[in-house]
C-alpha cells in the first residue's frame, strides 16, 4: 500500500469515525453537565426564539467595540469564508461528497477557488501574526489556539500546492494534502476548532438564559 493509497482508504476512514464519534462525545458530554439551580423568577419566556436570536446577533460586534475589532473580524471573515469556499464550492471536493450524499450541487471556478484558499491562507497568516505580537493575545493563548489554527489552514496550504507541484509527484502531493484533512478531521472534536459545531449550543444556551433574565441581547 503506498501512501495515497492508505490517505484514500484507511486514513481517511478512521478519521471520519473519530470525527462522528468525537462530535458526539463532545455534544453528549456537554448536555450532561449539571445546570446550576436558578431560583429567580424569570422576568421572559425563552425558548428557540431566543436561541437563534443570540446565534445571530453574536455574529456581529456590539457597536461600542466595533472600531477596535474591525481588522481581527475582518480577517477572521476572510478566512472563514474562504474555508467554506474551499471546502465546499470547489468541484473535486463536490464530486467526493457526492460520493457519500448522493447528490451535488453547482461549483466554482478553479481560479476563484485558488483567489478564496490564497486569500484564507493570508488572512490565517494575519491573526497569527496579531496573536504573538499583541501582549495581551500571547498572554492568554494556548497551545490549542495555534495547533487549532495550524491544523485548520494546513489543508488548504497544502491543496494549492498542488498545481504548482514543486517537482514533487502529484501523487504525493495528493496524499500530503489528505492525510492534513485527516488531521484536521481527528483534530477537530477535541481542540477548539469544535466551535464549528459547538458555537449553535453555546450561543443559543447564552440567549436562553440571557431572555429569561430579562437581558438586552
Amino acid at each position: 500500500m503506498d501512501l495515497l493509497e492508505f490517505a484514500r482508504g484507511p486514513a481517511l476512514q478512521w478519521a471520519a469515525y473519530i470525527l462522528v464519534a468525537g462530535s458526539i462525545w463532545r455534544i453528549v458530554g456537554i448536555l450532561l453537565l449539571k445546570e446550576k439551580s436558578d431560583f429567580s423568577e424569570p422576568r421572559k419566556r425563552a425558548g428557540l426564539g431566543s436561541a437563534l436570536k443570540v446565534v445571530y446577533t453574536r455574529s456581529f460586534t456590539a457597536p461600542p467595540f466595533a472600531k477596535a475589532t474591525m481588522y481581527p473580524k475582518m480577517m477572521a471573515y476572510v478566512q472563514h469564508v474562504g474555508l467554506f469556499a474551499v471546502v465546499f464550492l470547489f468541484v473535486p471536493h463536490i464530486m467526493f461528497f457526492k460520493g457519500f450524499l448522493g447528490f451535488e450541487w453547482p461549483g466554482l471556478p478553479n481560479s476563484v477557488i485558488y483567489v478564496f484558499g490564497v486569500a484564507a491562507v493570508v488572512a490565517s497568516l494575519a491573526l497569527l501574526i496579531r496573536r504573538v505580537t499583541s501582549p495581551v493575545l500571547r498572554l492568554i493563548s494556548n497551545f490549542d489556539d495555534y495547533f487549532s489554527g495550524f491544523v485548520a489552514i494546513l489543508p488548504i496550504a497544502t491543496g494549492l500546492l498542488i498545481p504548482v507541484r514543486l517537482g514533487i509527484r502529484y501523487e504525493d502531493l495528493l496524499a500530503i494534502h489528505i492525510l492534513s484533512v485527516v488531521l484536521f478531521m481527528i483534530w477537530l472534536p477535541f481542540g477548539k476548532l469544535g466551535h464549528v459545531f459547538l458555537v449553535f449550543i453555546t450561543r443559543g444556551t447564552t440567549g436562553i438564559a440571557f431572555e429569561r433574565r430579562g437581558a438586552k441581547t
